[in-house]
């Protein structure tokens, strides 16, 4: 009996360590470009620059297999993701931008080992990846920038961040 509970005693805590040592992986974008025909619109669809760097993200994060896609409630950034939520066969969650902590927290306790996209807007994306831990990782995001993709990968207490781009270059080149 003894010898079961020791090595019951040892599973636990050797799953509890496996746990704590996989890596979860977060690429953080700003939504595509929008239509600004209407300046009174306040949810406007995406362009047709905007749509084609929606095609973008598709074949950029396509690969991945990706566990879940987080955006807000808007038109724009979800039309963002639904190229690449098609393509890989799942739907997309709706987060409040206004508790992106709480949802980086969430994601940090019972997401570890997947694989997530997080779609924002300008004035959200850096915040977003610094509440997973990770310094912000360009001076400013621009209502210019849209070709910007983070990957924040944080395994245990540690997060580190990697600035990429995908589709059309855009106006930034910082």
């Amino acid at each position: 009996m003894k010898n079961f509970i020791l090595i019951f005693l040892m599973v636990l805590f050797g799953q509890q360590t496996v746990n704590a040592q996989k890596t979860l992986k977060v690429w953080v974008v700003r939504h595509a470009e929008k239509l600004t025909d209407d300046p009174k619109d306040k949810d406007p669809d995406l362009s047709s620059e905007g749509k084609a760097r929606a095609e973008a993200l598709k074949e950029y994060l396509g690969g991945q297999k990706l566990d879940s896609i987080f955006s807000t409630a808007y038109k724009r950034t979800k039309l963002t993701g639904y190229p690449l939520a098609d393509k890989i066969g799942i739907s997309i969650k709706t987060y409040n931008p206004a508790q992106q902590n709480a949802l980086a927290k969430q994601l940090m306790e019972n997401a570890k080992g997947k694989k997530i996209l997080i779609i924002g807007h300008s004035n959200t994306v850096q915040e977003i990846i610094e509440a997973f831990g990770a310094k912000k990782p360009v001076k400013e995001l621009t209502d210019d920038d849209y070709d910007y993709i983070f990957m924040v990968t944080i395994k245990g207490d540690k997060a580190e961040v990697k600035v990429d781009r995908f589709g059309v270059s855009h106006h930034s080149k910082e």
